[in-house]
């Protein structure tokens, strides 16, 4: 009977130590089992996580793409603009220049000379150019045209003159300003051009 106690024990031990070991393979096979899906788990967040940063990493290239075209063209647009300004003022002192009395007593001969006007001819220049004709040409330019010829101060203009034929209702604008805008009308698109 002891052996049969003995047996009995024994087989109790062997099932009980069978019954830990099936036990602990469950759990052993449950964590790994846990431990896959959260390594799976993981795996899809890193994933996903990087899907998103390279998304935000491309909006952010394709922002700072936009934003240096937007630079360049602004760039591009001031400098289109100063150098415009520059071509301007080169013009304007490029027409002061030859606009000396000596040449505008020139073409005002010129002009009024073949011109046949009723009235008298007016016309307006600034003070100092004014007191230069006055002083050493309008004699002169009233012998040669044989016509009435009126000067008048401007404030407005800084040099050239403009002329009138009909008492002042009309007048032909010959000043640095309008001669320079004439000028600029044909050479900024061609500068326009170049800039492109």
């Amino acid at each position: 009977m002891a052996d049969e106690i003995k047996e009995l024990i024994e087989k109790i031990q062997e099932e009980g130590i069978q019954a830990a070991e099936d036990k602990a393979r469950e759990i052993e096979n449950q964590s790994k089992l846990k431990a896959e899906e959260i390594v799976k788990k993981a795996k899809a967040e890193a994933e996903k996580l990087i899907a998103e940063a390279k998304d935000e990493i491309a909006k952010m290239q394709e922002s700072s793409k936009s934003l240096l075209k937007q630079a360049g063209r602004d760039l591009i647009l001031s400098l289109r603009k100063e150098i415009n300004t520059m071509l301007e003022k080169l013009i304007v002192s490029g027409v002061r220049q030859p606009l000396n009395p000596e040449e505008m007593a020139k073409i005002l001969t010129a002009l009024i000379k073949n011109y046949s006007a009723k009235e008298d001819v007016i016309i307006r220049l600034n003070k100092e150019d004014l007191g230069n004709i006055e002083k050493g040409f309008l004699d002169a330019l009233k012998a040669e045209t044989k016509k009435g010829i009126t000067l008048r101060p401007s404030d407005d203009i800084q040099a050239g003159f403009t002329i009138s034929y009909d008492g002042g209702k009309s007048y032909y604008d010959f000043t640095d300003k309008s001669l320079a805008e004439y000028i600029g009308s044909y050479l900024k698109p061609k500068l326009n051009e170049l800039l492109k």
